[in-house]
């Protein structure tokens, strides 16, 4: 059986990674699961994991995607686990603490401040959040439209162009 073969029966297994997986890999996990479907299995970790962000789950919510059943992970969950096909970076701390994720067949950065860094009001501190998750959800609906489910090769380049991007 050819290697797209095998893919066309089994949905490609992404990682979103960050430092607290408290915000910005939990929102690109929630919006890669929703628009990506059955053609994705898609998680998150962090590599010192916190709680999920209250204005992460807020902000996600508005637009339909529920975060509230999601728990911040750390990467070694995933030791035993099947290998990734695709680990992204969502945090410039987490490309630095983990250049190269084991078990991974390709690994892309895409970087995003911080959102739970920013301090003011109330409104102010979930304004940051809703205009990360939108750029988040920009990025997604571009990898998205590069088709990565074809195939690995495609997953790659989708998540590599996307890199370049900034």
């Amino acid at each position: 059986m050819s290697e797209r073969s095998k893919q066309a029966e089994q949905p490609l297994r992404v990682l979103f990674l960050c430092t607290h997986n408290s915000s910005r890999s939990q929102m690109a996990e929630g919006l890669l699961r929703a628009r990506g479907g059955s053609s994705f299995l898609v998680f998150s970790a962090g590599t010192q994991p916190r709680t999920v962000h209250p204005l992460a789950i807020q902000a996600m919510q508005e637009i339909g995607i529920d975060l509230s059943n999601h728990r911040a992970k750390g990467i070694e969950t995933f030791a035993a686990e099947p290998p990734m096909d695709l680990v992204i970076t969502v945090c410039h701390e987490a490309q630095e603490t983990c250049p190269y994720f084991p078990h991974t067949r390709s690994q892309a950065h895409w970087g995003f401040s911080d959102p739970s860094q920013v301090s003011g009001t109330a409104e102010e501190r979930l304004a940051a959040f809703r205009h990360t998750r939108d750029l988040l959800s920009a990025k997604i609906d571009h990898f998205l439209d590069r088709e990565p489910a074809r195939s690995f090769e495609a997953l790659y380049a989708a998540a590599q162009a996307e890199e370049q991007q900034g």
